[in-house]
């Protein structure tokens, strides 16, 4: 009998392996919500990735390294898109920023020194006299950003991701949009790192389902 019960379970336990194995390592409603109503992205042949987040954010300012170390080993196929969220009219000054040094083309300094200004250095970024001093730091001349940071281009950003901030329905800051179909966050993902963990399993999901339909 002893002998009949070890050969049940060798015969069994590789089907256990597998299927323990092919279990889901995060699900819909737990770790990543599925959005009430999945939105376009700008590029069809690309996955498109988006980060909805506010300067003012603790949260955000520690996710940033983290989304830097994932940027490094980003694959081709996706496409990462950074969005200044807009919930109410003060968050529209940062946003404005944002795509003002998106515009000047000194995002890559600029990103980094308006968070280290409200973090790490306390200041309060709170109109654009104080906006305009971190870009002058960066070398960036008062002209180039008052015509900028006032310009309709920025304005016409400004709206659209304040429309896009309402569609995505987010719920806080920082905020992860997978291909407009899906949205992690610290809170559901459990962490930082994991958050990005969540986008990975999303994005591989995604890329199954675009091969699975080309083969069709």
């Amino acid at each position: 009998m002893k002998w009949l019960k070890r050969g049940v379970l060798v015969l069994f336990l590789p089907f256990f392996m597998v299927a323990t194995a092919c279990a889901e390592p995060y699900k819909e409603g737990e770790q990543y919500k599925a959005l009430a109503q999945p939105q376009a992205t700008a590029s069809a042949d690309k996955i498109e990735v988006v980060e909805l987040f506010w300067y003012g954010c603790p949260h955000c300012y520690r996710l940033e390294p983290v989304i830097g170390n994932w940027l490094k080993n980003k694959p081709d196929d996706v496409e990462f898109v950074r969005m200044p969220a807009i919930v109410g009219p003060p968050w529209e000054l940062l946003a404005k920023a944002y795509y003002t040094a998106e515009f000047l083309g000194v995002l890559d300094t600029i990103h980094y020194a308006l968070f280290d200004a409200i973090h790490k250095d306390k200041k309060k970024v709170v109109n654009e006299a104080a906006v305009q001093a971190i870009f002058e730091a960066q070398g960036v001349s008062a002209e180039e950003f008052r015509n900028t940071f006032n310009s309709f281009a920025v304005a016409v950003k400004v709206n659209n991701a304040k429309m896009m901030t309402k569609r995505y329905a987010i719920s806080g800051v920082p905020t992860i949009i997978i291909n407009g179909k899906y949205n992690t966050s610290g809170s559901l993902a459990g962490s930082n790192e994991n958050i990005l963990k969540v986008v990975d399993y999303l994005v591989e999901q995604e890329r199954q389902a675009a091969t699975a339909a080309s083969a069709r």
